[in-house]
């Protein structure tokens, strides 16, 4: 049995959302009003949350800034056949109003070693020569249950990205599970390049939430691989494990992000828990050495009912920068769309809105992050 901590037993969201499954019906809250207190709470302390600015499928964002445009790449859209979308694209010029740059593949082809079919959790990193690597995660046409990294290569933000024939991190997907979730990060102290990723070894898992909470459980690690400063893909020795799951963390930890502070501190962010239900999260670790080791914080960063989010999860941060961008549920409580759309199906059927039932859908969140010693903000 995996132990709840006691932020997430307080929070009285737990009760109201039962559980989200991902790609079926899930039960869509009824809005309910928040307790001026709660309200004000949550108002001071996640003040600088803005979303969702983007309202529809937009899971597992990272940003890059290139002159003067912010640009937000996302995992698949769940199209089918010519809709489907692999990487999806996001632009602003300002951080607070986002452009879906509909139809727009950022990686129309994909290498031999994959599918294509499950693109998830780009990370695009601009080199010094001007040029860009995409990092994503694929499904092995090998093993299609299993996934690894993927790295893409162009002259242009907005790519076409031309794949790598061969993944570029993939520990092996029968005894580890392969990898998932890369994020390219660019160390200012030392000037070298690293790719974080997690290995995938829920996919091996016994059953359960996130096929991974019934014994024995499979570990999930962290890992942290150089890469060359030049190119961003050739590997410099092995990878090194950063972090791994703990009891409080559910099936998994995933969809890792790092960031140096101007005090020298790395912030490693993370999600735990299963992305499918409100329990999800963003939560951090710190070390003062980029191999670590890394102490976790008190408490997440992220959780369900802060700033009326529902599970949200994979944080990214703009390099060199405060600025976070996030992905949450999208419900009838913080979503005026979807809010419409239940509605529209509770009058056609005559059914309460609490029992209309939606697909899954995670919409794009942004934040500004605040950093103080070892503890990070987002008044």
């Amino acid at each position: 049995m995996v132990a709840i901590p006691t932020y997430l037993l307080a929070s009285s969201a737990i009760s109201h959302l039962g559980s989200l499954v991902s790609r079926d019906p899930v039960p869509v809250p009824a809005p309910h009003p928040d307790s001026s207190s709660n309200s004000a709470s949550s108002s001071t302390a996640f003040g600088s949350v803005l979303g969702p600015l983007i309202s529809s499928q937009f899971a597992d964002p990272a940003i890059i800034h290139v002159d003067g445009t912010s640009y937000a790449f996302a995992t698949n859209n769940r199209g089918v056949g010519s809709d489907l979308v692999h990487v999806q694209v996001a632009t602003s010029t300002d951080n607070h109003t986002w452009t879906l740059l509909e139809h727009h593949d950022a990686l129309p082809q994909v290498g031999a070693w994959e599918t294509g079919v499950r693109v998830w959790a780009p990370d695009v990193v601009q080199l010094d020569d001007g040029s860009f690597v995409l990092y994503y995660t694929d499904e092995v046409a090998t093993s299609r249950s299993h996934h690894c990294i993927g790295a893409a290569t162009s002259k242009s933000v907005l790519g076409p990205y031309t794949p790598l024939d061969q993944p570029l991190a993939c520990p092996d997907v029968h005894k580890l599970g392969g990898a998932i979730d890369p994020d390219g990060f660019y160390d200012p102290s030392t000037h070298k390049r690293y790719v974080l990723y997690k290995t995938d070894g829920n996919s091996l898992g016994h059953g359960g939430t996130c096929s991974n909470t019934i014994a024995p459980i499979m570990p999930t690690p962290i890992m942290l691989q150089e890469v060359s400063m030049h190119d961003g893909i050739t590997l410099i020795g092995n990878a090194v494990q950063l972090l791994d799951r703990d009891v409080t963390d559910g099936p998994l930890i995933e969809a890792p992000s790092l960031h140096r502070s101007c005090e020298g501190i790395y912030f490693l962010f993370y999600s735990s828990n299963c992305f499918t239900t409100p329990m999800y999260d963003v939560a951090y670790a710190t070390a003062t050495n980029i191999n670590g080791p890394y102490t976790r914080s008190n408490h997440p960063l992220l959780i369900t009912s802060d700033s009326n989010l529902v599970g949200p999860g994979g944080l990214d941060i703009i390099r060199g920068g405060d600025m976070v961008v996030f992905h949450s549920h999208l419900t009838v409580d913080n979503d005026p769309a979807m809010k419409k759309k239940a509605e529209k199906i509770s009058h056609d059927t005559n059914t309460p809105l609490a029992d209309v039932k939606l697909p899954l859908v995670r919409g794009l969140w942004t934040a500004k992050a605040t950093f103080s010693g070892d503890t990070v903000s987002l008044a």
